[in-house]
């Protein structure tokens, strides 16, 4: 595992017990504010990145920090995610659910460097669930070392979220995996949604918006357990690139069934 690695669960769980959780269920009205329409930030994804950030300045102070509410106030800061070496912060994934006292909602972070994820963190503070892994050193919950599995049902289940999209172009792509998969609800979190398709919970997961504090954990998460994930074109993730959409399945084979549903 990364040298850090130890040290930056201690740092989540901390936060998440020590700022996210207090807050969950017991906000007041005008500490949940809308940033852009349809875009929630409460007063904790805030006070959780100043944590989190101040935290991992003293566990590595070379990396560059790159925080959803940082880019948010200054969105050219997301270009420093292909810096030499980043951490990337989601304070509250599934800010939405979090704020109207819904599971579930997670803490996300990520070690990048020169664009290639190294490590990564998925947190859900409600279970105490610590998804985690490391480039070459396998996927683990907790202690213990994870394989992505498919969910073994007579048609997969897919999630196709409509993020990013007009109504229209998300009804035409949910109907073409509507006729060869089980369509599922997404969590609208994606500290939830890869962790599922690890654990046989969920075997397909579609994405159109890929802001890289979304994905970046999950991507290594579930690859390091041996799932998939690609572009929509079936060319390969990098933070940074000009890609479009998400394909994530628990196996390869059911990765190239979603791609090939795709576009019909």
């Amino acid at each position: 595992m990364h040298r850090h690695h130890a040290a930056v669960s201690a740092l989540i769980r901390r936060v998440a017990d020590e700022v996210v959780l207090p807050r969950f269920r017991n906000l007041a009205a005008h500490e949940v504010l809308e940033k852009t329409p349809g875009e929630l930030v409460t007063i904790a994804d805030r006070e959780a990145e100043a944590r989190l950030t101040e935290g991992l300045v003293a566990i590595d102070g070379d990396a560059v920090i790159v925080g959803e509410e940082a880019c948010a106030a200054d969105p050219a800061l997301v270009d420093q995610a292909t810096a030499a070496r980043a951490w990337i912060i989601d304070p509250i994934d599934g800010t939405a659910n979090f704020a109207a006292g819904q599971s579930p909602f997670g803490i996300m972070i990520a070690l990048v460097e020169n664009g290639e994820t190294q490590a990564g963190w998925l947190y859900d503070p409600v279970t105490a669930r610590m998804c985690h892994a490391a480039i070459g050193a396998g996927a683990f919950i907790g202690d213990a070392r994870v394989q992505a599995r498919p969910s073994g049902a007579a048609r997969p289940l897919a999630a196709v979220s409509k993020v990013g999209q007009s109504e229209e172009e998300h009804a035409a792509r949910a109907g073409r995996f509507a006729a060869s998969c089980t369509l599922v609800p997404l969590p609208r979190c994606a500290a939830e949604n890869y962790p599922r398709l690890v654990l046989g919970e969920n075997d397909i997961a579609v994405f159109r918006r890929t802001l890289v504090w979304d994905h970046a954990p999950g991507v290594l998460f579930l690859t390091e357990a041996g799932g998939y994930v690609g572009r929509w074109d079936g060319s390969p993730y990098r933070i940074g690139d000009e890609g479009v959409g998400i394909v994530a399945a628990s196996s390869p084979d059911l990765g190239k069934r979603a791609t090939d549903l795709l576009f019909g």
